[in-house]
């Protein structure tokens, strides 16, 4: 008898350790494609799964978002000048069982059509575009990668560009261009003004000529305004209508002219 326990402890032994290896936890973060004997299962949710070795594979498949940087990629723009320039890709498998079946590597290829997709929507559009609207060329980056990559089970749902390099030389003629913008229209608001100043000041003075009082009153409310400063200097506007009479009274009245001689008979 005691013969036959070492043989059955082995048995044991080597059926705890099977049943130990065959034994396969799958997170809920996770799905699990499995083959048996190379033919596809159905997906093994997550939980505790018995696998037989030898006979069944399994595969695990992530469900998390991806977050994917495309590294730089050199661009021609449309108007000719050259650019550097990344961008990050977000997405996650919906689909294990395609992600599996339909492609060998589905983040290695959702990468690289990322960046082939970079440079052919990039190279159609130009510079000021990708500066100033990269929304548009994110809806259609996004756009044009889910197309090929929903097939494989994946959803990409962020197409976002980063940075944009582009030369030193470029950069000091944009900045160029930007001050000569600012100062074109810090000159046509001078302009607007003094026009708006020229119309109001033409409005008042045709005011003022309907009452000569009120004329007066505006050159004592100057003089007030003057000594309030502490001036040295005072300088006092007349009207011409007030100096010209007195004026003509001070000068000298004309010479007579000579009388003509009489004619000669």
């Amino acid at each position: 008898m005691p013969g036959f326990i070492a043989p059955v402890l082995a048995v044991l032994v080597i059926v705890a350790a099977v049943i130990a290896t065959s034994l396969r936890v799958i997170p809920q973060y996770e799905r699990g494609v499995v083959f048996r004997l190379g033919k596809l299962r159905p997906l093994y949710q997550p939980g505790l799964h018995l696998l037989v070795p030898g006979v069944f594979r399994l595969q695990r498949v992530d469900l998390r978002v991806v977050t994917l940087t495309i590294p730089p990629q050199e661009v021609i723009t449309k108007d000719n000048v050259p650019a550097r320039v990344n961008a990050v890709v977000l997405f996650n498998v919906v689909d294990p069982e395609a992600a599996v079946m339909q492609v060998e590597n589905y983040a290695v290829a959702t990468s690289q059509i990322a960046q082939t997709t970079l440079r052919s929507v990039l190279g159609r559009a130009d510079l000021d575009t990708l500066l100033a609207h990269r929304d548009d060329l994110n809806r259609d980056l996004r756009e044009i990668i889910e197309l090929q990559t929903k097939p494989w089970g994946v959803d990409v749902s962020v197409v976002e560009i980063k940075d944009v390099e582009i030369p030193e030389q470029m950069q000091r003629a944009m900045a160029r261009e930007a001050e000569a913008e600012r100062e074109r229209r810090a000159k046509v608001i001078n302009a607007r003004g003094e026009l708006q100043a020229s119309g109001e000041l033409k409005q008042a003075a045709d005011v003022l000529s309907q009452s000569p009082a009120s004329l007066q009153l505006r050159y004592l409310q100057t003089l007030l305004e003057l000594g309030a400063d502490q001036n040295s200097t005072v300088v006092f506007p007349l009207p011409m209508d007030i100096v010209g009479p007195l004026l003509n009274r001070l000068a000298p009245p004309p010479a007579n002219p000579p009388a003509n001689p009489p004619a000669s008979s």
